[in-house]
Formats: structure tokens, sequence, C-alpha cells
């Protein structure tokens, strides 16, 4: 009898420690990230545990040229903890689906990260961004 609760209890902490490994954070939108020519669209974040992914941040969405005549590429600016941005290029005149996870490899998980989208003009003018979102560990 003693073996039979052994088991099943040992069964029971397996199965639940899996059940918890498996909870993530959920999904949240990002909010509107829109510059003239460029556009994240369907966009949406979330907070990797600590364990996980480095604690990552978390970001996709479909990055779309909206300046379908321009020829200018876009991209998107990703940074946290106030390190410098990670760029995610995007393609000209089509939308580009991005999945990217940003951490600081300093620390067990990030806390703090800034997103937002931008139109590149060339050389001789400035990229044209769209405003800085910031979002926060809750």
């Amino acid at each position: 009898m003693r073996k039979i609760t052994a088991a099943v209890l040992t069964a029971g902490l397996f199965f639940g420690g899996m059940g918890a490994a498996v909870a993530e954070s959920a999904w949240q939108n990002t909010g509107l990230l829109v510059t003239g020519g460029a556009e994240l669209k369907n966009g949406s974040y979330k907070w990797e545990d600590p364990g996980k992914m480095r604690g990552a941040f978390h970001i996709k969405g479909a990055l779309r040229d909206t300046g379908l005549s321009d020829n200018h590429n876009i991209y998107l600016q990703v940074k946290v903890h106030g390190y410098g941005w990670n760029r995610f290029d995007g393609t000209q005149k089509k939308s580009v689906w991005l999945d990217r996870i940003v951490y600081d490899g300093a620390t067990r998980y990030t806390n703090s990260a800034e997103v937002r989208v931008c139109q590149n003009r060339g050389s001789l003018r400035p990229d044209n961004c769209s405003f800085t979102k910031q979002y926060k560990r809750p």
C-alpha cells in the first residue's frame, strides 16, 4: 500500500511540475506602432519566464511596408534595459512576419523594453521612426 501511495504521489508531483513548466505568460497587444511608410500589424509581445529563454522580451507581428512607391526599406527596433537597439529588417513593398526574442545576457530576466518601427530613408535624410513604446514586466 505504501509503494502505491508513493508512486501516485511521485506521479502527481512530476505531472504537476510539468504543468508549471509549460505555463507561460500571456501574449499582449503591442498597440499601434506606425510611421509614414511602415507599420507593425497584429503585433504582440510577452515576457518569458526567468528560467525559460533567458527571461527575454518576446515580440512578434507582421512588419509591413505601407509606402509602396517610395522605394525605402523598413525595420523594427527593440532594446532592453537601456542597451543599444536591436534592428530587425523588413522588405520593400512586402509584409514580413517577425518573431524575435531580445534579452540581456547579464541578468536572469528582462524587465523593461522599448520598441519602435522605422523607415530607412537613405543616407542623406534621417530615418522616419514611430514614437517609442515602453513596456515593463508586471
